[in-house]
């Protein structure tokens, strides 16, 4: 039986990516939408909780009860999306830029985030028969995040290691 052996090209210009060579300049432009939709949302959500956490009184200053839960599940999203979300974000596009599987991983959840997010506003919203600015917000980044995972789900042995 004969055995052939494809050479494998290893240089600073070339990263091996499954069996495939890719230049890492050469970064699919998909990979490089979700990267930057990814950093844009994760520094929206600084700005955006750093504002909030200025300008909002602390759900304890508040008398009225029902304000006061209002308040606190207003905080209890802010706290977890600093502590889940942003870096999920952050490290997920810079992950998935270098094509790391821990990157995809981040994306993904990131992508799971969105999702649940977004649910939890609708389902508030329909209830409360109002739409909220969150709600318009959140819809073009959950509706990326469901292109973003079939995308990445489709490709991920480009970020096997």
């Amino acid at each position: 039986m004969e055995y052939s052996q494809k050479p494998v090209i290893v240089s600073e210009d070339y990263s091996l990516v499954g069996e495939i060579m890719k230049p890492l300049n050469k970064v699919a432009t998909p990979v490089k939408i979700i990267a930057t939709v990814n950093f844009i949302a994760a520094l929206l959500h600084i700005l955006f909780w750093s504002l909030a956490f200025i300008k909002l009184p602390f759900p304890l200053s508040i008398m009225n009860m029902a304000e006061r839960a209002n308040m606190a599940i207003t905080y209890g999203f802010g706290i977890a999306d600093l502590i889940f979300s942003f870096p999920l974000l952050l490290f997920g596009a810079i992950g998935i830029w270098q094509l790391k599987s821990w990157g995809w991983l981040f994306i993904q959840l990131a992508n799971i985030l969105w999702w649940y997010s977004f649910t939890v506003l609708l389902s508030r919203d329909i209830f409360t028969k109002t739409i909220s600015p969150g709600i318009i917000i959140f819809l073009p980044f959950a509706l990326f995040a469901f292109w973003a995972a079939y995308w990445l789900w489709k490709n991920k042995q480009d970020f096997l290691a």
